[in-house]
Protein backbone atom coordinates (compact mmCIF):
# COMPACT_ATOMS: atom_id res chain seq x y z
CA UNK A 1 0.00 0.00 0.00
CA UNK A 2 3.01 2.28 0.37
CA UNK A 3 2.99 3.11 -3.38
CA UNK A 4 -0.75 3.78 -3.53
CA UNK A 5 -1.66 7.30 -4.59
CA UNK A 6 -4.08 9.14 -2.34
CA UNK A 7 -5.97 12.11 -3.84
CA UNK A 8 -7.16 15.10 -1.81
CA UNK A 9 -9.97 17.56 -2.56
CA UNK A 10 -7.75 19.68 -4.81
CA UNK A 11 -6.79 16.65 -6.87
CA UNK A 12 -3.28 16.70 -5.40
CA UNK A 13 -1.52 13.36 -5.11
CA UNK A 14 -0.14 12.10 -1.82
CA UNK A 15 1.73 8.96 -0.83
CA UNK A 16 2.22 7.21 2.47
CA UNK A 17 4.69 9.21 4.53
CA UNK A 18 7.61 7.07 5.64
CA UNK A 19 9.16 9.38 8.23
CA UNK A 20 7.95 10.82 11.52
CA UNK A 21 5.34 13.42 10.53
CA UNK A 22 4.94 16.83 12.12
CA UNK A 23 1.28 17.75 11.60
CA UNK A 24 -0.45 21.12 11.79
CA UNK A 25 -4.25 20.95 11.58
CA UNK A 26 -6.21 24.05 10.61
CA UNK A 27 -9.69 22.63 11.29
CA UNK A 28 -11.21 21.54 14.64
CA UNK A 29 -12.81 18.36 13.29
CA UNK A 30 -9.60 17.38 11.51
CA UNK A 31 -7.60 17.91 14.68
CA UNK A 32 -9.94 15.58 16.53
CA UNK A 33 -9.66 13.03 13.71
CA UNK A 34 -5.86 13.19 13.76
CA UNK A 35 -5.95 12.32 17.46
CA UNK A 36 -8.47 9.52 16.95
CA UNK A 37 -6.22 8.04 14.28
CA UNK A 38 -3.56 7.66 16.96
CA UNK A 39 -1.51 10.63 15.76
CA UNK A 40 -1.81 12.97 18.75
CA UNK A 41 1.92 12.61 19.38
CA UNK A 42 2.61 13.85 15.85
CA UNK A 43 0.45 16.97 16.14
CA UNK A 44 2.59 20.10 16.54
CA UNK A 45 0.07 22.85 15.77
CA UNK A 46 -3.66 23.58 15.74
CA UNK A 47 -6.04 26.54 15.66
CA UNK A 48 -7.51 28.18 18.73
CA UNK A 49 -10.87 26.65 17.77
CA UNK A 50 -9.45 23.12 17.93
CA UNK A 51 -10.63 22.16 21.42
CA UNK A 52 -11.24 18.39 21.29
CA UNK A 53 -9.77 16.29 22.81
CA UNK A 54 -9.21 19.01 25.37
CA UNK A 55 -6.58 17.40 27.59
CA UNK A 56 -4.40 16.35 24.67
CA UNK A 57 -4.57 19.70 22.89
CA UNK A 58 -3.76 21.79 25.93
CA UNK A 59 -0.04 21.53 25.21
CA UNK A 60 -0.23 21.91 21.41
CA UNK A 61 0.82 25.24 19.90
CA UNK A 62 -1.89 27.50 18.46
CA UNK A 63 -1.44 28.95 14.98
CA UNK A 64 -4.31 31.47 15.04
CA UNK A 65 -7.86 30.81 13.86
CA UNK A 66 -9.29 28.93 10.91
CA UNK A 67 -9.67 32.18 8.93
CA UNK A 68 -6.60 34.03 10.25
CA UNK A 69 -3.79 31.50 10.31
CA UNK A 70 -0.48 32.99 11.46
CA UNK A 71 1.90 31.90 8.73
CA UNK A 72 4.99 32.79 10.70
CA UNK A 73 3.91 30.52 13.54
CA UNK A 74 3.20 27.66 11.14
CA UNK A 75 6.62 28.13 9.58
CA UNK A 76 8.33 28.12 12.98
CA UNK A 77 6.81 24.71 13.77
CA UNK A 78 8.49 23.16 10.71
CA UNK A 79 5.58 20.86 9.84
CA UNK A 80 5.88 18.10 7.29
CA UNK A 81 2.11 18.20 6.79
CA UNK A 82 -0.62 20.81 7.08
CA UNK A 83 -4.25 19.65 6.88
CA UNK A 84 -6.86 22.17 5.71
CA UNK A 85 -10.44 22.39 4.45
CA UNK A 86 -11.83 24.29 1.45
CA UNK A 87 -14.73 25.81 3.39
CA UNK A 88 -12.96 26.40 6.69
CA UNK A 89 -9.70 27.98 5.61
CA UNK A 90 -8.78 30.91 3.39
CA UNK A 91 -7.48 29.94 -0.03
CA UNK A 92 -4.69 32.52 0.01
CA UNK A 93 -3.40 31.26 3.35
CA UNK A 94 -3.40 27.63 2.18
CA UNK A 95 -1.56 28.54 -1.02
CA UNK A 96 0.99 30.52 0.97
CA UNK A 97 1.57 27.52 3.23
CA UNK A 98 2.15 25.36 0.15
CA UNK A 99 5.24 27.48 -0.55
CA UNK A 100 7.09 26.24 2.53
CA UNK A 101 5.36 23.06 3.78
CA UNK A 102 6.19 19.87 1.83
CA UNK A 103 2.76 18.25 2.13
CA UNK A 104 -0.50 20.21 2.33
CA UNK A 105 -3.58 17.99 2.42
CA UNK A 106 -6.86 19.75 1.59
CA UNK A 107 -10.23 18.10 2.25
CA UNK A 108 -13.81 19.06 1.48
CA UNK A 109 -16.41 16.64 2.86
CA UNK A 110 -19.85 17.55 1.53
CA UNK A 111 -21.82 14.40 2.31
CA UNK A 112 -22.00 12.06 5.26
CA UNK A 113 -20.50 9.26 3.15
CA UNK A 114 -17.43 11.42 2.44
CA UNK A 115 -16.22 10.56 5.93
CA UNK A 116 -15.20 7.12 4.69
CA UNK A 117 -12.91 8.66 2.09
CA UNK A 118 -11.50 11.02 4.69
CA UNK A 119 -10.60 8.16 7.03
CA UNK A 120 -8.92 6.33 4.14
CA UNK A 121 -7.03 9.43 2.97
CA UNK A 122 -5.48 10.40 6.29
CA UNK A 123 -5.12 6.81 7.43
CA UNK A 124 -3.28 6.02 4.20
CA UNK A 125 -0.99 9.05 4.29
CA UNK A 126 0.05 8.50 7.89
CA UNK A 127 0.09 4.70 7.96
CA UNK A 128 -2.89 4.37 10.30
CA UNK A 129 -4.91 1.93 8.21
CA UNK A 130 -6.15 -0.15 11.14
CA UNK A 131 -7.39 2.94 12.97
CA UNK A 132 -9.07 4.17 9.79
CA UNK A 133 -10.77 0.77 9.37
CA UNK A 134 -11.94 0.90 12.98
CA UNK A 135 -13.50 4.32 12.41
CA UNK A 136 -15.10 3.14 9.16
CA UNK A 137 -16.70 0.20 10.96
CA UNK A 138 -18.05 2.45 13.70
CA UNK A 139 -19.35 4.85 11.08
CA UNK A 140 -21.17 2.05 9.28
CA UNK A 141 -22.87 0.90 12.47
CA UNK A 142 -23.93 4.42 13.44
CA UNK A 143 -25.24 5.10 9.93
CA UNK A 144 -27.37 1.97 10.06
CA UNK A 145 -28.78 2.94 13.46
CA UNK A 146 -29.80 6.38 12.20
CA UNK A 147 -31.26 4.98 8.99
CA UNK A 148 -33.45 2.61 11.01
CA UNK A 149 -34.81 5.49 13.10
CA UNK A 150 -35.35 7.79 10.09
CA UNK A 151 -37.18 5.05 8.16
CA UNK A 152 -39.88 4.88 10.85
CA UNK A 153 -40.68 8.60 10.74
CA UNK A 154 -42.06 10.98 8.12
CA UNK A 155 -39.54 13.34 6.56
CA UNK A 156 -39.70 16.92 7.80
CA UNK A 157 -38.66 20.20 6.12
CA UNK A 158 -36.46 22.26 8.42
CA UNK A 159 -34.64 25.56 8.66
CA UNK A 160 -31.12 25.43 10.11
CA UNK A 161 -29.86 28.96 10.89
CA UNK A 162 -26.09 29.26 11.22
CA UNK A 163 -25.86 33.02 11.84
CA UNK A 164 -27.87 35.97 13.13
CA UNK A 165 -27.79 39.53 11.77
CA UNK A 166 -27.48 38.74 8.97
CA UNK A 167 -29.53 35.58 9.23
CA UNK A 168 -27.85 32.78 7.30
CA UNK A 169 -28.55 29.11 6.64
CA UNK A 170 -27.19 26.18 4.62
CA UNK A 171 -27.78 24.94 1.10
CA UNK A 172 -28.51 21.28 0.49
CA UNK A 173 -25.08 20.49 -0.94
CA UNK A 174 -23.38 21.16 2.40
CA UNK A 175 -22.16 18.62 4.93
CA UNK A 176 -24.61 19.92 7.53
CA UNK A 177 -27.57 19.44 5.20
CA UNK A 178 -26.37 15.93 4.37
CA UNK A 179 -26.20 14.98 8.04
CA UNK A 180 -29.69 16.32 8.64
CA UNK A 181 -31.04 14.57 5.53
CA UNK A 182 -29.72 11.28 6.88
CA UNK A 183 -31.99 11.86 9.86
CA UNK A 184 -35.01 12.63 7.67
CA UNK A 185 -34.71 16.41 8.02
CA UNK A 186 -34.65 18.17 4.64
CA UNK A 187 -33.24 21.68 4.80
CA UNK A 188 -34.81 24.66 3.09
CA UNK A 189 -34.23 26.50 0.84
CA UNK A 190 -33.88 23.66 -1.62
CA UNK A 191 -31.94 25.91 -4.02
CA UNK A 192 -29.75 28.97 -3.44
CA UNK A 193 -26.94 30.79 -5.24
CA UNK A 194 -24.59 30.51 -2.27
CA UNK A 195 -23.82 27.44 -0.18
CA UNK A 196 -24.40 29.50 2.98
CA UNK A 197 -27.09 31.99 1.90
CA UNK A 198 -28.51 34.92 3.80
CA UNK A 199 -32.29 34.92 4.21
CA UNK A 200 -35.08 37.17 5.43
CA UNK A 201 -37.97 35.99 7.55
CA UNK A 202 -40.49 36.93 4.86
CA UNK A 203 -38.88 34.71 2.20
CA UNK A 204 -41.63 32.75 0.35
CA UNK A 205 -39.87 29.39 0.82
CA UNK A 206 -40.18 29.69 4.60
CA UNK A 207 -43.83 28.68 4.21
CA UNK A 208 -42.61 25.12 3.62
CA UNK A 209 -40.61 24.95 6.85
CA UNK A 210 -42.11 22.64 9.48
CA UNK A 211 -39.45 23.02 12.18
CA UNK A 212 -36.46 25.20 13.01
CA UNK A 213 -33.33 23.48 14.30
CA UNK A 214 -31.36 26.03 16.32
CA UNK A 215 -27.69 24.98 16.65
CA UNK A 216 -25.11 25.87 19.27
CA UNK A 217 -22.53 26.85 16.62
CA UNK A 218 -21.13 28.51 14.53
CA UNK A 219 -23.34 31.28 15.94
CA UNK A 220 -23.74 30.69 19.66
CA UNK A 221 -27.52 30.46 19.69
CA UNK A 222 -28.69 29.90 23.25
CA UNK A 223 -31.95 29.33 25.05
CA UNK A 224 -32.62 33.08 25.04
CA UNK A 225 -32.91 32.95 21.24
CA UNK A 226 -35.67 30.33 21.31
CA UNK A 227 -38.48 32.83 21.78
CA UNK A 228 -37.07 35.20 19.16
CA UNK A 229 -36.73 32.50 16.50
CA UNK A 230 -40.08 30.96 17.40
CA UNK A 231 -41.76 34.33 17.02
CA UNK A 232 -40.05 35.05 13.70
CA UNK A 233 -40.60 31.59 12.22
CA UNK A 234 -43.99 30.78 13.76
CA UNK A 235 -42.82 27.18 13.85
CA UNK A 236 -41.60 24.79 16.55
CA UNK A 237 -37.94 25.36 17.44
CA UNK A 238 -35.63 22.57 18.59
CA UNK A 239 -32.19 23.19 20.09
CA UNK A 240 -29.45 21.09 18.50
CA UNK A 241 -25.75 20.51 19.21
CA UNK A 242 -23.98 22.16 16.28
CA UNK A 243 -20.77 20.20 16.77
CA UNK A 244 -22.63 16.92 16.31
CA UNK A 245 -24.02 18.10 12.96
CA UNK A 246 -21.18 20.13 11.44
CA UNK A 247 -18.04 18.33 12.66
CA UNK A 248 -17.05 15.60 10.24
CA UNK A 249 -14.34 12.98 10.72
CA UNK A 250 -14.44 10.84 13.84
CA UNK A 251 -17.12 13.13 15.35
CA UNK A 252 -19.52 11.91 12.65
CA UNK A 253 -19.88 8.60 14.49
CA UNK A 254 -21.32 9.99 17.75
CA UNK A 255 -22.99 12.67 15.61
CA UNK A 256 -25.07 10.10 13.75
CA UNK A 257 -26.05 8.46 17.03
CA UNK A 258 -26.91 11.84 18.50
CA UNK A 259 -29.23 12.55 15.57
CA UNK A 260 -30.85 9.12 15.94
CA UNK A 261 -31.65 9.89 19.58
CA UNK A 262 -32.85 13.43 18.81
CA UNK A 263 -34.96 12.37 15.83
CA UNK A 264 -36.55 9.60 17.85
CA UNK A 265 -37.80 11.96 20.56
CA UNK A 266 -41.50 12.85 20.62
CA UNK A 267 -42.27 16.09 18.75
Amino acid sequence: MGDELLIDALGREHRRFEGAPRIVSLVPSLTELVCDLGLAGRLVGRTGFCVHPREILRGIAKVGGTKDVKLDVVRSLAPTHVIADIDENRRDAVHAIMEFVPHVVVVHPRTVADNLGLYALLGGIFGRDEDAARLAAGFGQASAELAAVAARLPREAVLYPIWREPWMTVRRDTYIASMLAAAGWDTLPEFADLRFPEFSWNAPWLAGVERVLLPSEPYAFSDRHLDEVGRLAQRPVTRIDGEMVSWYGSRAIPGLRYLAALRGQPA
